[in-house]
């Protein structure tokens, strides 16, 4: 009996993960960035919970890694997709732009387009067991749920426009699927020799997010990737 029922908790939490991308996803469409990226926030918790509990009661398989790249895809793909697309409604257009307002919000959901597809290529990709290649979903969620709660005045102002909005989805789409070795955080152990790349990494974070607040996990994900680009070997 406890066998039964264990070898379905990870799927639930799986499900919990998915069920928080749906309701990030509404709080999107709504403009309540706030409340979306609190439930991506919640929504990476019960992802990293639910490999963990797999592999603690030993009963990964096959549904739980299909399982695990739909949910992630709702709250890493498409949930930051929908905060993208209400951003357009919100950000100044150039004259020149103005017959597309209504069509380029839809630029936004290359995100979750992008994420789809690191997803398959992360689940048959042996190069990715200790590290990524290509930027991790949810990195790249937490970079636009932070960056529009954080940046939400300079983003709607004239200082910023449409433009720079499409080439930040392209350019980030991109990094998901881009061939660019990127360092796993998990630490094998606390030796400085081991984990040079991931303490220097972890000595920046702190004073990012104490300059920038909110939007310092965005200035984070830039460092990472900035570094991963600097410090990358051949996969």
């Amino acid at each position: 009996m406890a066998n039964c029922i264990t070898r379905h908790i990870p799927n639930f939490i799986t499900c919990c993960n998915l069920f928080c991308g749906c309701i990030a996803s509404v709080m999107a469409f709504q403009a309540k960035y706030e409340t979306a990226i609190a439930f991506i926030i919640l929504g990476a918790v019960f992802d990293f919970f639910d490999g963990m509990l797999a592999r603690l009661f030993k009963v990964s398989g096959p549904l739980g890694k299909e399982l695990d790249s739909l949910a992630d895809d709702i709250t890493f793909g498409f949930a930051p997709s929908a905060i993208v697309f209400s951003l357009f409604k919100e950000v100044h257009y150039p004259a020149f732009l103005m017959p597309m307002e209504t069509y380029l919000p839809y630029c936004a959901f290359l995100i979750a387009v992008f994420s789809a597809y690191r997803l398959g290529k992360f689940n048959i990709d042996p190069r990715q067991s200790t590290s990524f290649i290509g930027l991790p979903t949810p990195a790249n969620a937490l970079f636009w749920g932070s960056l529009v709660v954080g940046g939400h005045d300079f983003l709607v102002s004239e200082s910023f426009n449409a433009i720079y909005l499409i080439g930040l989805v392209l350019l980030m789409s991109y990094l998901l699927i881009a061939e660019i070795p990127m360092f796993s955080l998990k630490f094998k152990n606390l030796s400085w020799k081991d984990n040079q790349i991931s303490y220097l990494f972890l000595s920046v974070c702190i004073p990012l997010l104490v300059f920038f607040k909110l939007s310092g996990f965005a200035a984070i994900i830039l460092w990472y990737i900035l570094l991963s680009v600097a410090t990358r070997k051949k996969a």
